[in-house]
C-alpha cells in the first residue's frame, strides 16, 4: 500500500540531484568525511570477529578505501550513480531504502552520515540487517538532533525578522535517545547508540555553506520554500553565527549506532565487543 505524502519528510529525487551534483567536488570536504568515517571505524577495533565482505552504504569515495586497507572487499552504492564511482571499486546506484542485495551477503555494513535524508529510516535500518549475514555487523552514523544548531538558529531568525516567517531549511535530525531504539525496533541484537561532536571553523562564514553543497547536503526537505530567498538572508543570518578569534562554528553532532544481526531467531547477537559497549 502506498504511503501517504504526510510520511514523506525528504525528496529523494531531490537528494539523488544533489548528490550527482556533489560528485564532482566532493574532495572539498574529504577531510570531514574522512574524519567522520574514521571514528565510526574505530567501533571494529573493539570488536572480536574479524570481518572479509564489507558494504559501503553512501561512503562518498571515503569509506570503501578505509575498508579495503583494513583487508575487506568491498561494494559501495549509492543514491546518486556518480557518487558510487568514487569509491573505486565495484558499486551499484541503489536506494537505501530499497536495496538490490541478496539477503546475508555481507558480514559488515558501514552506512557513515548516509542514512538522514531516508524517509523510513526504520524499513532501511532493516534493510541493511537482511543484507548482512547472522553474526554480522553494522556500523551507522548520522546527524543528531543538535547538528547545525547555530545555523539553523541564524537562518529561522533572520528569515523571521525579513518576512514575518520561516522556511525550513536545515534538515530535522534525530535525537541520540532514539538511535538505539530504531535499531532495537529494526530487529539488531545489542544496540549501541553514542555521540562524536566535530566542530568545524570557519574564517569565512560562506565556506560552511559551499562545503555543505560540496558534500551533498543542499535542502532536501519535501516541504522547502521552492521560491528564491530573500537576497539579504544570508548574509544577514551568516553574520549572526557565533564567533571567536574570528572564526565562527559549525558543530555536527553524529550519532554513532553499532548493532548485530541476530545469529538465531533468539535474537542472540554475535560474540560482540571485546571490550564492553559503549554508552
Amino acid at each position: 500500500m502506498p504511503r501517504m505524502d504526510a510520511m514523506l519528510v525528504f525528496d529523494r529525487t531531490a537528494v539523488r540531484r544533489h548528490r550527482d551534483r556533489a560528485a564532482s567536488r566532493v574532495d572539498r570536504v574529504a577531510e570531514v568525511l574522512r574524519d567522520a568515517a574514521e571514528r565510526l571505524l574505530d567501533r571494529l577495533d573493539d570488536t572480536t570477529p574479524r570481518f572479509a565482505d564489507a558494504l559501503d552504504a553512501g561512503g562518498r569515495g571515503v569509506v570503501a578505501p578505509l575498508l579495503r586497507a583494513r583487508g575487506m572487499t568491498v561494494v559501495s552504492c549509492d543514491l546518486s550513480a556518480a557518487m558510487a564511482k568514487r569509491s573505486g571499486g565495484p558499486c551499484v546506484a541503489a536506494d537505501e531504502e530499497f536495496l538490490p542485495f541478496a539477503p546475508a551477503s555481507f558480514d559488515l555494513v558501514v552506512a557513515s552520515l548516509s542514512l538522514h535524508w531516508v524517509n523510513d529510516l526504520p524499513g532501511a535500518l532493516i534493510q541493511l540487517r537482511h543484507a548482512l549475514r547472522p553474526g554480522g555487523l553494522l556500523l551507522a552514523s548520522l546527524p543528531a538532533l543538535g547538528t547545525l544548531d547555530e545555523l539553523r538558529r541564524a537562518l529561522t531568525e533572520t528569515e523571521a525578522a525579513l518576512t514575518g516567517g520561516a522556511a525550513p531549511r536545515v534538515s530535522p535530525f534525530p535525537d541520540l535517545r532514539d538511535c538505539a531504539g530504531l535499531l532495537q525496533r529494526a530487529g539488531y541484537a545489542m544496540p549501541v547508540a553514542d555521540v562524536e561532536l566535530i566542530r568545524l571553523r570557519y574564517a569565512d562564514p560562506l565556506a560552511l555553506l559551499a562545503d555543505l553543497r560540496a558534500a551533498g547536503e543542499t535542502n532536501a526537505v519535501r516541504l522547502r520554500d521552492r521560491r528564491p530567498p530573500p537576497r539579504e538572508l544570508f548574509p544577514l543570518a551568516l553574520a549572526q553565527l557565533p564567533e571567536a578569534d574570528g572564526r565562527v562554528t559549525a558543530t555536527l553532532r553524529m550519532a554513532v549506532m553499532t548493532g548485530w544481526a541476530p545469529e538465531t531467531s533468539s535474537g542472540r547477537g554475535s560474540s560482540g565487543p571485546a571490550g564492553g559497549n559503549r554508552q
